[in-house]
């Protein structure tokens, strides 16, 4: 079997069989991809690839790209999930990525902003054209329903009622789950829609997208990111654009939610993951405690 029609068979087992979700089976793809083309390039057969050509593989990765903790996990997965399939298809006798060892990565603290610097970012958004009245829009509706970007490039217009100020949005694995969103959310949405859309989308365009560039297609997760980014760095904040589900899931915790209400609203399948901005807010509390406590000390 060729390379490329076995990246497809693969590709379509991750897909049917283990219910990946597309972002993760495109991932695959390029890593499985890359892992091709080594033994192509070291002249190895696919049924005697065993631990040492893998270790070497990941070594080489790591080599060539100085690639970090995460992304060797990220390759030890997809080749696990690879050779899965490999025996499965009697292409290999058996999985050697089951040796691999995945590293763990270290958990960073979601990097989150507070209100009043969100509003500034917002509000310097020019929204007098089409694409800054969409950035004004799409970052507010991320900010205010604690999207990710991945669900808010996915959103069509039927998933939005802006009347019942709510949306819903396909997740991770392909979960659906209901979010909701401000009125200011709204309004801006309203505008978008009656306004700012129409001029993108021009006269024969019927994208189903809610988010669309100037071509009249969705907007990309890419595209998504590389808007915040001029916006942010205008603001000076040198954020990512994750920073404003970051900082709505620190808000509602601030604000007297409870961890399962949040864990909800963001669609973590597990608690543990809600959990770690719980941190945030202590973070907050310590840097509070530094300020204001020599303040204290000094007037006794």
């Amino acid at each position: 079997m060729k390379n490329p029609e076995l990246l497809i068979r693969f590709c379509s087992r991750l897909v049917a069989i283990e219910r990946r979700s597309v972002l993760t089976m495109e991932c695959y793809r390029v890593e499985i991809k890359r892992f091709l083309k080594f033994l192509e390039e070291t002249n190895t057969m696919l049924k005697d690839a065993d631990i040492a050509v893998l270790t070497e593989y990941i070594v080489m990765r790591n080599k060539d790209e100085g690639i970090d903790p995460r992304s060797v996990a990220k390759a030890v997965s997809a080749l696990r999930s690879f050779f899965r399939f490999a025996v499965d298809e009697g292409l290999a006798k058996d999985n050697p990525a089951v040796l691999l060892e995945s590293p763990k990565s270290k958990k960073k603290l979601p990097e989150a902003l507070d209100k009043k610097t969100i509003e500034e970012l917002l509000s310097l958004i020019d929204a007098s054209s089409a694409n800054g009245c969409r950035d004004r829009c799409l970052f507010e509706l991320i900010y205010s329903a604690g999207l990710r970007v991945s669900e808010a490039s996915a959103l069509n217009l039927k998933d939005i009622d802006i009347e019942g100020r709510v949306a819903k949005v396909r997740g991770k694995g392909s979960k659906e789950r209901i979010v909701l969103f401000t009125d200011e959310a709204a309004s801006r949405l309203k505008i978008y829609l009656d306004e700012a859309r129409p001029k993108l989308a021009g006269t024969v365009n019927k994208s189903p997208a809610l988010f669309i560039g100037r071509n009249g297609k969705r907007l990309s997760r890419k595209g998504i990111w590389k808007n915040y980014a001029k916006h942010s760095t205008l603001a000076g904040t040198s954020s990512h654009v994750h920073a404003l589900r970051h900082s709505f899931a620190t808000s509602l915790l601030a604000g007297g939610a409870d961890l399962r209400t949040v864990q909800e609203l963001l669609g973590h399948a597990d608690l543990s993951t809600t959990q770690i901005y719980t941190h945030v807010d202590t973070a907050i509390l310590r840097e509070n405690h530094r300020r204001y406590l020599p303040r204290l000390s000094g007037e006794m």
